[in-house]
């Protein structure tokens, strides 16, 4: 695979940065947009490198990495959506085949019925579809109420509760919130508030109005549609939302191996298998 030419394209409130590799050699593989949400293209290196037969587009969504994002402009996962219509439009790749981990899964599905010329296959990995959970509403209020550290008390205290969040196995009871802060420590997290309030995930994301996939034009879109979940995590939100979606579709979800960042071995899940990741989202592209 040769080196990555980075390229920019202006959308309302943000400018957007994405990188296309190409192949050494001429390929007849349609090219592979890889992409999350909040997480930038810097997360997906081992995941790319398996892929030198064709091209391959990253990106970092807004706000994110080398991307930039008006702080007052409007984040919600049909906003992320449409940024991958314009990287892809600017990018003169399309169609292309997609895979969308978290929440790049979830707003990739508003992406295939706006723009289905865009896509031919839509692997969601993981969406964190919290409106199609049994425990929506206390899943709503958790997200809302962690927000809400993040302004209070910023980075530390915020992301304790997060991960605390994702932690968890099974659904939320309806006493979650009233268990004692987790301590940011226990974490390796820091303890005092540098007085940053820029984190896409706890000030962007999080905040977003929970996204409820329209199962009749999904249905309809002519992109097919591949919901996935990760071998480990069972019970975890992240999860739970891969196996929502496939339930709203009738279909069983296709498991990949590995939790939820599968497609990277790293320091908190040194287990992962990049390799079979990488070989099972070939074999789902080749059929």
């Amino acid at each position: 695979m040769t080196e990555p030419i980075t390229h920019t394209v202006a959308a309302p409130g943000a400018v957007l940065t994405y990188d296309v590799r190409e192949p050494e050699t001429p390929s007849d593989h349609r090219p592979l947009f890889i992409f999350g949400s909040p997480m930038g293209a810097s997360g997906f290196g081992q995941l790319v490198s398996h892929f030198g037969d064709r091209t391959v587009i990253t990106y970092d969504p807004r706000g994110m990495e080398r991307s930039t994002r008006d702080p007052d402009s409007e984040l919600t996962a049909e906003v992320h959506a449409d940024d991958y219509h314009r990287v892809i439009e600017a990018a003169r790749l399309g169609p292309v085949d997609a895979f969308g981990s978290s929440g790049g899964g979830m707003c990739a599905l508003h992406w295939v019925v706006a723009h289905p010329e865009d896509v031919r296959t839509l692997i969601s990995h993981e969406p964190p579809l919290v409106a199609l959970l049994e425990d929506r509403e206390m899943a709503i209020k958790v997200n809302a109420d962690i927000v809400d550290t993040y302004q209070r008390e910023g980075f530390g205290p915020a992301m304790a509760k997060f991960i605390q969040l994702v932690m968890r196995q099974g659904p939320l009871p309806d006493d979650y919130l009233d268990q004692p802060a987790p301590d940011p420590a226990q974490f390796g997290l820091p303890t005092e508030d540098d007085g940053s309030r820029d984190d896409l995930l706890l000030s962007g994301n999080l905040a977003m109005p929970p996204f409820l996939p329209d199962a009749g034009a999904l249905g309809a879109s002519s992109v097919r549609l591949i919901p996935a979940i990760g071998a480990l995590g069972e019970g975890g939100l992240a999860r739970r939302g891969g196996e929502a979606l496939a339930k709203l579709l009738g279909v069983e979800p296709v498991i990949f191996p590995g939790d939820h960042g599968g497609f990277a071995a790293n320091e908190w899940s040194p287990d992962n298998d990049p390799v079979a990741f990488a070989a099972k989202l070939r074999e789902l592209l080749d059929e």
